[in-house]
């Protein structure tokens, strides 16, 4: 049995799927916040005590500080003896990272994850690798964009170089466009984790055709791909993730021309002991690394691929955090593809309820129905946390998963009152 140090999560399905998978295998996990009601907030009531209320233990501290964080950890793995250190929240795995070469654990290199964690550090990396992306530049502000776009050539993605989940990432057609995007940035200096972000403008040219992910887990210098996930996307300007199937719908040398610029962006990073989720775009012109997240997939693809293939990313997450050799084998499942639809809001209000959900409860394709709680604030969906809940489903013919989620979402409707104030 292996006692793990768990480091902030994010509130989603991660937050629930990671302890699962930590006491499946007979583990127990320490878990280090800075805010537990940060957590507890976003429990909804009739799901019980929340997962991560089940740690061995639960430690406040100051989990944006890595130096005194890190002192804090040596003293608590004195007398707790940490044999891993884990989290699935991109803001704090370099921290984990970190973390894991003071204590001597198994763990990726800080350097590599620091780099995957970092947009405009992962463009340079994947440059010097030889790995096709888009062409960008890295500007220090909105002037230098400016000029850098009139220099690449519009249409172009403006994007923050440390931001998670789509926010702020906005396709501008214009230089108006661009300074309205610039603008947007530079009024949010925090992220959503009270930590202050990098002043960097990162542009890329606007790559057209379908999007991907390759997820992947790398252990003792190899890295064993597990499959490719094919990716719906809408709210243009922004670019939300509206859905997932697993597998994608894709040939073989599709699939293998998606895994094998997953695996060269891996390698050029120099990430091991690390399960990851690589995006990618299959350009008219080749496979364009987007991305690649150095954790598991969030939107509940690890779920996807478990109900697919067998394969519990989440407990390889585990397993290569304390050094064990994961699972990764697929094995019958009887199901064929699985695929989640998301419902999003398109207008400001407060939620009063969503209609139509009790229909879908008793299909036989469903395997999740998961809904927003009435009383909840909206607004129009501008990123990927704004989602107000999801059908997942399974075909165990064929590829016909995605197509059936995306039919049963099209019959939910939300429900509003109006709202007297404008949601932030």
């Amino acid at each position: 049995m292996g006692h793990l140090l768990v480091i902030e999560s994010w509130v989603g399905s991660m937050s629930r799927l990671l302890p699962r998978a930590i006491r499946e295998d007979g583990h127990e996990f320490t878990f280090v916040t800075r805010d537990l009601h940060h957590y507890l907030r976003s429990a909804p009531a009739s799901d019980g005590p929340h997962p991560l209320l089940t740690a061995r233990n639960i430690i406040t501290a100051d989990t944006n500080d890595t130096g005194a964080l890190q002192d804090r950890i040596e003293d608590l793995h004195a007398v707790l003896g940490f044999d891993g250190v884990v989290s699935s929240c991109d803001y704090y795995l370099p921290a984990v990272a970190h973390t894991a070469r003071r204590l001597g654990l198994p763990g990726p290199s800080p350097e590599a994850v620091e780099a995957a964690c970092r947009k405009d550090l992962t463009r340079r990396a994947l440059v010097e690798g030889g790995v096709p992306g888009p062409r960008f530049a890295l500007c220090e502000g909105a002037a230098e964009a400016a000029a850098a776009a009139r220099e690449l050539g519009y249409p172009l993605v403006v994007k923050p170089v440390d931001l998670c989940a789509g926010m702020l990432v906005r396709a501008v057609r214009d230089e108006r466009e661009l300074d309205v995007a610039c603008q947007a940035l530079a009024a949010f200096p925090v992220n959503a984790r009270g930590q202050d972000r990098a002043p960097v403008i990162l542009l890329e040219e606007l790559l057209h055709g379908p999007e991907v992910s390759v997820e992947t887990v790398s252990f003792g210098g190899t890295t064993h791909v597990v499959g490719v996930t094919d990716k719906s996307i809408g709210g243009a300007p922004a670019f939300i993730e509206t859905g997932h199937m697993f597998p994608a719908a894709l040939d073989d040398v599709r699939a293998a021309e998606a895994a094998e610029a997953a695996l060269g962006a891996i390698k050029a990073l120099g990430l091991d002991q690390v399960v990851c989720h690589t995006e990618i775009k299959l350009t008219p012109d080749g496979p364009r690394v987007v991305e690649v997240n150095p954790r598991p997939a969030g939107n509940r693809i690890t779920e996807l691929v478990r109900h697919v293939t067998g394969v519990d990313l989440a407990t390889a997450c585990v397993d290569v955090a304390l050094g064990r050799t994961p699972d990764v084998a697929p094995r019958p499942t009887g199901v064929r593809s699985a695929a989640i639809s998301f419902l999003l809001p398109d207008t400001i209000g407060i939620l009063t309820g969503i209609e139509g959900a009790q229909a879908l409860r008793a299909r036989p394709e469903v395997l999740e129905l998961g809904l927003a709680e009435p009383g909840r604030t909206v607004r129009a969906a501008t990123s990927n946390n704004e989602y107000l809940g999801h059908v997942m489903t399974a075909d165990t013919e064929g590829s016909g998963a995605r197509a059936a989620a995306e039919r049963l979402v099209a019959g939910l409707r939300p429900c509003y009152e109006p709202c007297p104030v404008v949601p932030a």
